[in-house]
């Protein structure tokens, strides 16, 4: 079988990369499927572009992308192309550049016309005071299109040209909004619609089966299919089909959360009523300290692995939400205790997390909601345990970033959660809104409101556990009490009877 390293691009493209390619409107865009291979030839476009002279119509292209790994990737395909059809073209550099607040990384290859590629972050600065090609990629999940697409259409004034190319994520953003101003007629943009399911008919699985040196049947295409289909689950219709999720549409189903519930695993709830914030000091800590001897100590000291924790911050509307995720040897995140706490005093929420830190055998990294409130207990436990805390400032960006991780895991049934229906329905509050996946509502009675709490806390363990790496942990572990502050029962322990 002829290697796909020796064909021509010609050669390996297929039917709708070849339109794609063929199509030189000065704006055109792309509604697609993930897995057909948008991006790679787009790749191969900006190369031809920018390998050709100035008479002949050579240009830059900077691409942006919400995403560092797919900037990168995307040059990493020019720079293949590049030596595929023989341009003189210099090895992907990783450039760091000043911007003012900050230092951003860059990638770039530069051509013997004296044209380059870029991949930049996706912020509409990067594209002021340039002109040649604008490409923008997954524009569904950047921060601020309209914002970028104002930038980028300035690069028509001078015979440039703006490609945008992306799935689908939900149907209240401005990626979406596009669409609609295309197909209405309001726009005169060139507009490309591939599925799936186009992809297939036009020889998708063919072409991957060549290039890995498998051998072609409907059969073995059907059962691809099927398991593409499996993999993205509840998603499939918008990351397979090109529909759109209607916002506001449940980021969790039920059936999702159920197929990883485990009845075992242990949740634990305190609520005090108003008049225990006012008695004294060492009568609230001597009653917190008898309730987690009794309760959690014995669960957090039969843990044997590193744990992760995720605390989403409560005071009196909302209750606070502690949770414990130990890894496992194959990588999974199993959920080994929740911790609710509701109308709990500021000090003896602290004093519960700093009890749940020192308690476990092996403690790898935590989480907090470092809102409001929230951010006095996140700084204090930061302070006592240095480099193993992240104080998150919760964003629509951080929700869009790290929820879809957590619900990767979910759907991989590599991690677990109670079979309690409060923290059930917690997960059942997400949703989506203009793309993003956050809380939409709320859930109990007037006395015993709920606000997706266990839902975020569990994301703010996973986003720790990222954080520290899973597999690869710290230089060192604490281990037990004596390990990690022999000083503090030593110097004061008024939590004691």
């Amino acid at each position: 079988m002829e290697s796909a390293m020796t064909q021509t691009p010609d050669d390996i493209l297929l039917p709708y990369q070849k339109a794609w390619m063929d199509d030189r409107s000065d704006v055109k865009v792309w509604e697609k499927s993930r897995r057909i291979g948008a991006s790679y030839v787009e790749a191969l476009d900006s190369v031809i572009q920018a390998a050709k002279s100035r008479p002949a119509g050579g240009q830059n292209t900077y691409y942006v992308s919400y995403n560092k790994e797919m900037t990168k990737q995307f040059v990493k395909d020019c720079a293949f192309w590049a030596k595929m059809i023989g341009a003189a073209a210099s090895e992907l550099e990783e450039v760091v550049l000043d911007d003012g607040d900050k230092d951003i990384t860059v990638y770039r290859i530069q051509f013997a016309s004296g044209y380059e590629i870029w991949g930049m972050p996706s912020e509409s600065r990067n594209l002021r005071s340039k002109q040649g090609r604008a490409v923008i990629d997954e524009a569904a999940f950047v921060d601020d299109l309209a914002d970028l697409l104002k930038a980028a259409m300035a690069f028509l004034m001078w015979g440039g040209q703006v490609r945008i190319l992306s799935t689908h994520n939900g149907d209240d953003n401005e990626f979406n909004d596009l669409l609609k101003q295309i197909k209405d007629g309001k726009l005169g943009y060139s507009l490309h619609h591939i599925t799936i399911d186009d992809a297939l008919r036009a020889g998708l699985f063919e072409r991957i089966c060549l290039v890995r040196g498998l051998e072609w049947s409907t059969a073995a295409e059907s059962k691809w299919r099927e398991e593409l289909f499996a993999f993205y689950g509840d998603d499939a219709d918008e990351e397979l089909l090109c529909i759109p999720k209607r916002s506001g549409q449940r980021y969790f189903s039920r059936a999702l959360i159920d197929s990883i519930v485990d009845d075992s695993i242990p949740v634990i709830r305190l609520e005090k009523d108003d008049s225990f914030t006012w008695e004294k000091q060492t009568r609230r800590e001597r009653t917190i300290k008898r309730w987690f001897d009794s309760e959690v100590r014995p669960i957090l000291e039969a843990l044997s692995r590193m744990v992760y924790m995720g605390e989403d911050f409560g005071r009196s509307g909302d209750l606070t939400s502690l949770w414990f995720l130990e890894e496992q040897q194959n990588g999974d995140l199993m959920t080994v205790l929740e911790i609710e706490m509701r109308n709990i005093p500021f000090d003896q929420q602290r004093q519960t997390v700093f009890l749940c830190l020192e308690t476990l055998p092996v403690f790898g990294a935590a989480a907090f909601d470092s809102r409001g409130n929230g951010q006095m207990i996140a700084e204090l436990v930061a302070q006592e345990w240095p480099g193993y805390v992240h104080q998150v400032m919760l964003s629509r960006g951080w929700y869009q970033e790290n929820f879809p991780k957590l619900k990767s895991r979910i759907e991989d049934r590599e991690t677990s959660v109670p079979a309690d229906p409060f923290v059930r329905d917690d997960f059942r509050t997400i949703g989506l809104k203009q793309g993003v996946p956050q809380v939409l509502e709320r859930t109990g009675d007037s006395k015993a409101k709920r606000h997706g709490d266990a839902a975020i806390a569990m994301c703010l363990a996973v986003f720790a556990a990222n954080e520290d790496g899973v597999g690869g942990h710290h230089p060192y572990e604490y281990h037990g009490v004596e390990t990690i502050n022999p000083y503090r029962m030593q110097e004061r322990n008024p939590w004691d009877d």
